[in-house]
């Protein structure tokens, strides 16, 4: 029997490719008749999902086709006050951007590649039976398992009753792909805090921008801009100057911070957007997405071979929920900086501006720490048979040991814990 995947965006394609890799075979249904092909939407992959994603043989595929940036400029008004820059190592590099369906593109190639994956296009959910024995869909597929990555909206969360708690920031970010030569010698990027631009036009002028280079000469332009303002070439203009450019897609979005009320339902795992939906800044979403993805995929493909023990499941809550609830705290805290609501958050956020330091124009995604994981907490129970964790074992320095004393698990990464394991 199949694992039922809702969402053919990155992390579902991720999410059957993983669960593929482990001999279990799935079947991906998307409501979209298509893959969509234009926007860069999400662009930067950290490189910790580099290597996830190279498990599953896109890895590099993701790195070649994209930039990566070295030093980070951050300007106050028309003064510079902060340079950030990441030292240039072996491997993949600490991260990459390369657009959303670049990186969906050479996802779903691999995909159609493998025997094990069926995807369907233009087959939306609309009805979700659970049991004992796995899920059903309104027209009759049965599997043993579902993951839900079908986006902010999912149906699959609202099937399933599950609420989706949080909030949602007022104020409007016009975000475009524009081509233009910016002639800079490196890639970098580039953060402006109050632009001096547009003088004399208070009401249309951009409260922050945030350049990111993309690929064959694309620059991913966010404007953070008041309720009636539109994209024009006078926005544009201030910023590359008398160059010529052409605007390849553009979008108005407004940044929410919301999480499911729980990850789990029975046998189905909420994961990516599903999940939960964090503002862009620091790149949390599709990177802490495809780690949704990541540990979802091992402890279903546990689970169905009857070796996972009866709390295994309920361990993605238990870790991806505490993921999430970390980057949305961050993310918080950057919305807070770039949209103050308070006098003390204003006073805090001109200070650091002023001074250079504490400035929060979003904390880059790393992978989380799973301190308080039931897997890597004594006497926590892993998996049944002559894989138990269970009493005998303790943690040291954040790594579970054995009762004869050998690493067993790292508190903070899947692909360890699978190795350790024999998966």
């Amino acid at each position: 029997m199949t694992v039922l995947v809702v969402g053919a965006g990155p992390v579902g394609l991720a999410s059957a490719l993983l669960l593929a890799r482990a001999g279990v075979p799935s079947t991906v249904l998307e409501k979209a008749e298509r893959r969509a092909r234009a926007g860069s939407r999400s662009i930067c992959v950290q490189r910790d999902v580099l290597e996830v994603l190279e498990r599953v043989g896109v890895g590099q595929a993701v790195a070649d086709a994209g930039v990566t940036w070295y030093t980070g400029r951050t300007f106050h008004r028309d003064r510079e006050v902060l340079t950030l820059t990441f030292p240039r190592t072996g491997g993949f590099p600490p991260f990459v951007n390369t657009p959303q369906t670049v990186v969906e593109h050479l996802l779903s190639e691999r995909v159609r590649a493998e025997p094990l994956i069926e995807l369907r296009y233009g087959h939306a959910l609309t009805g979700l039976t659970l049991d004992d024995e796995g899920v059903s869909t309104q027209d009759g597929i049965r599997a043993t398992h579902c993951i839900a990555a079908d986006g902010a909206h999912s149906t699959a969360r609202q099937l399933l009753g599950i609420p989706f708690e949080g909030l949602s920031f007022d104020d409007r970010f016009i975000i475009a792909d524009v081509r233009v030569d910016l002639d800079l010698a490196t890639p970098e990027r580039r953060f402006y805090f109050d632009p001096p631009w547009n003088a004399g036009q208070e009401a249309a002028r951009p409260r922050q921008v945030l350049l990111h280079p993309q690929p064959e000469g694309v620059w991913r332009i966010d404007l953070q801009v008041a309720e009636d303002v539109q994209l024009t070439d006078a926005h544009i203009r201030s910023i590359v100057g008398d160059r010529p450019y052409e605007v390849l897609w553009q979008s108005t979005y407004r940044f929410h911070q919301r999480r499911a009320a729980t990850l789990r339902a029975g046998r189905v795992l909420l994961a990516g957007d599903a999940a939960h939906v964090m503002s862009p800044f620091g790149a949390r979403g599709l990177n802490s997405g495809i780690c949704d993805a990541d540990n979802a995929a091992w402890k279903i493909a546990a689970d169905r071979r009857g070796e996972a023990g009866p709390h295994l499941l309920a361990s993605y809550d238990a870790e991806r929920g505490a993921a999430a609830d970390e980057n949305l705290r961050i993310t918080g805290e950057t919305m807070r900086f770039l949209v103050p609501g308070t006098a003390a958050e204003r006073a805090h956020r001109q200070r650091a501006l002023d001074t250079g330091e504490g400035i929060d124009s979003g904390k880059l995604f790393t992978p989380f720490s799973y301190e308080s994981s039931p897997l890597t907490t004594d006497g926590g129970e892993l998996i049944a048979g002559s894989r138990t964790a269970g009493p005998g074992f303790s943690t040291r320095d954040g790594w579970l040991i054995r009762p004869d004393g050998h690493v067993a698990a790292h508190r903070c990464d899947d692909q360890v814990k699978r190795r350790a394991l024999g998966w």
